[in-house]
């Protein structure tokens, strides 16, 4: 068992509450959005997005398989086929589908087939899951225009599909980094995430609509 897999057994272990039946998720509400993305673990997706100025809600869940109402230890099986996603509800006035995606890119490993980091199978391979014709024109413009300008050599692997059924993973999942900080950075940096980040990127994602902090010791311009 690697090191998620246990923390997550110990959250489920903990819970007070008794974890629901994954369901599915309605429509966005008039005036925003969805988009879904596969980033490997949930956690990390889910927080990710919840920086971003514009995002209203971020549900993790799963993706792209072919049993109904999976749970996370089926999921987490490989025998479902089903991908760890976050589905993202975002103002559109405030934050565009084409900005999401260039800031998904960045939050990932795109170079490496059912893997992110230090969690290998299918349930963590990479995926832009698109609502409709615009945004599946978005997304493969947005592939296109990365395979140009990439930093490094490694071909993208990260599929673009249309949306299947989404379900909700179990609540004790849900806001995983907001309920248990401490385990979840324990996670986080044990898996390499930012590390691989910043040695792919040459730095780690800046949320759109977020200003960069200025560099300490430099005088600001005038």
């Amino acid at each position: 068992m690697n090191t998620r897999a246990f923390i997550a057994a110990a959250a489920a272990l903990l819970s007070t509450a008794v974890a629901a039946q994954t369901q599915t998720t309605g429509p966005a509400p008039a005036g925003l959005a969805k988009a879904t993305f596969a980033g490997g673990c949930f956690w990390c997706v889910e927080a990710d997005f919840d920086k971003v100025p514009g995002v209203k809600s971020t549900v993790s869940g799963y993706i792209g398989g072919k049993v109904a109402n999976p749970s996370y230890e089926q999921v987490a099986g490989k025998g479902t086929g089903h991908a760890e996603a976050v589905e993202v509800v975002y103002d559109p006035k405030t934050v565009s589908y084409e900005q999401l995606l260039s800031y998904f890119w960045r939050t990932i490993d795109p170079t490496t087939k059912d893997r992110q980091f230090c969690d290998a199978g299918s349930p963590y391979r990479t995926g832009i899951f698109v609502h409709d014709a615009q945004q599946l024109a978005a997304a493969q413009a947005s592939k296109a225009a990365l395979e140009k300008s990439k930093p490094f050599a490694e071909p993208i692997v990260t599929e673009i599909s249309m949306a299947t059924v989404f379900y909700a993973a179990e609540d004790y999942h849900q806001d995983y980094y907001k309920k248990n900080p401490v385990r979840y950075k324990y996670y986080r940096n044990g898996c390499g995430r930012d590390e691989r980040l910043k040695q792919l990127w040459g730095g780690l994602p800046q949320p759109p609509g977020v200003a960069t902090a200025p560099s300490v010791g430099l005088a600001p311009t005038k």
